[in-house]
């Protein structure tokens, strides 16, 4: 069956394009890797171009656009852009916020909760958008509106390859929703509840975020990580943690906003901010968990597929794996608005084609280089570089020296996590080689942990509560066993949780990281390795071989090992 060309477009924090041909999905890229700003708000013009250019598609040939959102606060800033970017700014602490901007923030999130006027904001906003389409010269596509949590479904229940699920969305707020439950039959989508915006977790731990005088939207998992520290309290002493509870399908809170903010800020006056950080992830592991096996048990299904921007949170993610009656449990990989282009793609399918399913594979969407381009960006550089026959092997010879490499290789990887393309890597044993990292590269709190990659079939021996499931996409944490935490401490938070990727052989480009950590299992014994995003302080990932040189060369690396070419440190 010919089921023509979709085009997923999502035009707001981080924002990007998709594209799904007959079924499969082609490319997906974030507009953030392209113009080099961090989170871009912008409309996605070159992520469009990218995607269209990897498929092999003309703009003129793409028949259907598959576009997220259509709340207030979304339209107002299709049709005055300045107003998104200048949020963008102020909440990345690029200026100052000004008189009135809480007053403004307490608008921005009103408008975001409305559900009305629905027919008007799609018509203003579909004409923003259809000009801009205009301009790539997409213009015989027809236009079709996916609703917020639809697509965060759609993403969920279709990349998971699961038979059957309950699909759970959870984030701030979109479309007047924080939140829905679905279920999934294989075949069809069919929504059983919606969480309101009154109601989000996403928002709460969004004002956690910023009392921590952290970036919200950008910096939870920092909230998380320093929750690790904190002194563990008894749920009985916690005064965040009845504030939300579960009833029947939904979590409901049980204060008006401005009074969860209130309490949250008595909160911080009473206790240091590690504290009220444990507090606060207490509180969404315990109603996330409590809320998916009671969701599971109605809709008799023992699996679940998970999407939004707070299953970001990958400890929140472990309890809900935990939960009673859970056998399987499934995150998108993009989980975050920044997934809502390849999400609203997909939904739009199902509803085109209902029963035809897409199986994502490896996440690697993106553009790749010649070795031509890379060699070129070396030379533009000053550098020179040597070639090798097997970049995999020097690879690993080059990280048992002790010092953090660059590894850049095939097509880039879609969502907000190095998988082994464009990746910084180093041996996981070394806190000075963390620390190293956090100071000189990433420029970020020094509790923060970095991840690791291993072979799926080592996974058992290093997680005590591993399922026999390996989590490919690091959407998931797991405890490692006690007495291998000191044989690991540059990977590990302060509980003893790390966020591993378990790497199988599905993927020309999973298949080459694969063979460096066959490589350094056979150098160390272990192929566990340190494996961040290869990137320096308040850049996305890298994309371009100009972007890994510059990188290598501003972080100080000790080799980049891009496609064939090994560029060493002088």
């Amino acid at each position: 069956m010919s089921m023509g060309t979709i085009l997923g477009v999502w035009d707001g924090h981080d924002s990007g394009a998709a594209l799904v041909c007959d079924g499969r999905i082609v490319a997906a890229v974030n507009e953030e890797r392209l113009t080099r700003r961090k989170l871009e708000v912008n409309f996605p013009a070159r992520s469009i171009v990218e995607v269209l250019e990897l498929g092999g598609v003309r703009a003129g040939e793409v028949e259907h656009v598959a576009l997220s959102t259509y709340d207030l606060a979304k339209t107002l800033t299709r049709l005055v852009p300045s107003l998104k970017e200048r949020y963008y700014r102020v909440r990345r602490r690029k200026e100052l916020p000004g008189r009135w901007w809480e007053g403004k923030r307490r608008l921005k999130y009103w408008l975001t909760e409305q559900r009305g006027w629905t027919g008007l904001n799609q018509r203003l906003g579909g004409w923003s958008v259809r000009r801009r389409l205009a301009e790539l010269g997409v213009v015989k596509a027809v236009l079709h509106w996916i609703e917020h949590h639809e697509a965060h479904a759609a993403a969920a229940a279709l990349a998971s390859g699961l038979e059957a699920a309950a699909v759970l969305t959870l984030d701030g707020v979109g479309d007047g929703l924080s939140g829905s439950v679905s279920d999934w039959d294989g075949r069809t989508l069919r929504r059983v509840v919606e969480l309101p915006a009154a109601d989000s977790l996403g928002i709460f731990f969004e004002q956690l975020t910023f009392r921590l005088n952290m970036r919200e939207l950008e910096d939870e998992g920092k909230a998380m990580a320093l929750a690790c520290l904190a002194r563990p309290v008894e749920d009985a002493q916690n005064p965040l943690l009845g504030l939300f509870y579960v009833d029947g399908l939904r979590i409901r809170a049980r204060l008006s906003r401005s009074g969860l903010f209130r309490v949250l800020d008595e909160t911080f006056w009473r206790y240091p901010s590690e504290q009220v950080a444990w507090m606060a992830q207490r509180l969404l592991e315990v109603r996330m968990a409590e809320w998916a096996e009671r969701v599971a048990k109605e809709l008799g299904r023992e699996a679940v597929a998970l999407s939004g921007g707070v299953f970001a949170n990958v400890k929140a993610n472990r309890a809900v794996r935990l939960a009673g009656g859970i056998r399987r449990c499934f995150v998108f990989p993009h989980m975050g608005d920044g997934g809502l282009a390849l999400g609203a793609a997909l939904a739009l399918q199902l509803r085109l084609w209902p029963g035809m399913g897409v199986r994502l594979g490896g996440l690697y969407l993106g553009p790749s280089y010649t070795e031509g381009q890379m060699r070129a960006a070396v030379e533009a550089a000053g550098l020179r570089a040597s070639a090798t026959d097997d970049p995999a092997r020097r690879a690993a010879e080059l990280l048992c020296r002790g010092e953090p490499i660059g590894w850049f290789q095939g097509r880039m990887e879609y969502g907000p996590r190095a998988l082994g393309a464009r990746s910084i890597l180093a041996l996981p044993d070394n806190p000075a080689v963390r620390d190293l990292l956090n100071l000189r590269l990433k420029k970020r709190v020094w509790y923060q942990p970095y991840c690791p990659s291993l072979l799926a079939e080592e996974a058992d021996s290093y997680f005590e509560d591993y399922d026999g499931v390996p989590n490919r996409d690091m959407t998931m944490a797991y405890m490692v066993r006690k007495p291998l935490r000191s044989k690991v401490q540059a990977v590990i938070a302060g509980d003893g949780s790390c966020r591993p990727q378990m790497v199988l052989d599905a993927g020309s480009e999973e298949g080459l990281y694969r063979r460096l950590l066959e490589e350094l299992r056979r150098l160390r014994g272990t192929s566990l390795v340190l494996n961040t995003s290869f990137n320096i302080h308040g850049e996305p990932l890298v994309c371009s071989p100009e972007d890994a040189v510059r990188g290598f060369k501003e972080a100080g690396l000790a080799a980049l090992v891009m496609g064939n070419l090994v560029v060493e440190r002088e």
